[in-house]
């Protein structure tokens, strides 16, 4: 399970997204503040109200950070500036390219935690993504038997206290991930079935038609992408490097 596995590679300059392909960015948040003000000038109205609504200076910028680079990656495949790249959301709140770019058949969707964010993008594919901190937490199993079910609890439950917060948020993201993909929501949480252990990768058990991967884009982090369908090509580039 380390992340030497999928290697974060600079973009090419000729950034080319094949009907096969998700491409994962992973993008550090914590940026210089005239980066920060760099992004800020390709926000939406609505995105900039959002961001001055966060009463912590750093949570404010970690959002400008995390709002102008998706922008700035989704401007790359549609080839145009990022401030004209336009959202519609769902229900839940979930951004989706506007409908003036659905030919693109460009999906994607954006998770971070702390200082990290990962963005996965597909074509004319499903996809959702999920990024925790990997941190010790006191409700941790009182979490795990509410959202996870009776096995995965009992797996949670029966660890050292080493690998439980490991264990706790891999299948915490693989349940995520896939719930961000269908626009289900966390309500969905503890319907989902996830197989793992502390040496084996994840499977998802819930839906034959979906496939799941996990990723470790740093220390102490846990990651996964679920893709509608099967026989993708899995690309991870570093934003920004």
């Amino acid at each position: 399970m380390n992340s030497s596995q999928y290697l974060w590679l600079p973009a090419p300059v000729d950034l080319i997204l094949l009907p096969n392909d998700v491409h994962v960015w992973r993008i550090n948040l914590n940026q210089p503040e005239a980066k920060v003000q760099q992004f800020a000038t390709t926000l939406s109205s609505d995105e900039s109200a959002r961001a001055q609504r966060f009463y912590f200076p750093e949570h404010r910028q970690r959002f400008i950070a995390g709002r102008g680079s998706l922008r700035t990656i989704l401007s790359a495949y549609l080839g145009l500036p990022p401030q004209e790249v336009q959202f519609d959301y769902e229900p839940r709140g979930k951004p989706f390219l506007a409908s003036k770019f659905a030919d693109s058949g460009i999906t994607f969707n954006l998770s971070h935690s702390q200082n990290l964010a990962l963005c996965a993008v597909s074509k004319n594919r499903q996809v959702g993504i999920d990024l925790e901190y990997i941190r010790p937490m006191s409700d941790l199993e009182s979490l795990a038997q509410r959202f996870f079910l009776p096995r995965e609890y009992e797996l949670v439950r029966s660890l050292p206290p080493a690998q439980k917060s490991s264990v706790f948020f891999r299948y915490w993201t693989c349940k995520e991930a896939y719930l961000k993909a269908t626009g289900e929501g966390i309500a969905q949480l503890e319907q989902i079935e996830i197989s793992l252990t502390p040496t084996e990768r994840a499977k998802l058990q819930t839906d034959q038609d979906w496939s799941l991967l996990e990723l470790v884009p740093a220390n102490n982090y846990a990651a996964a992408v679920a893709v509608a369908g099967f026989g993708w090509d899995l690309k991870c580039w570093d934003f920004g490097e």
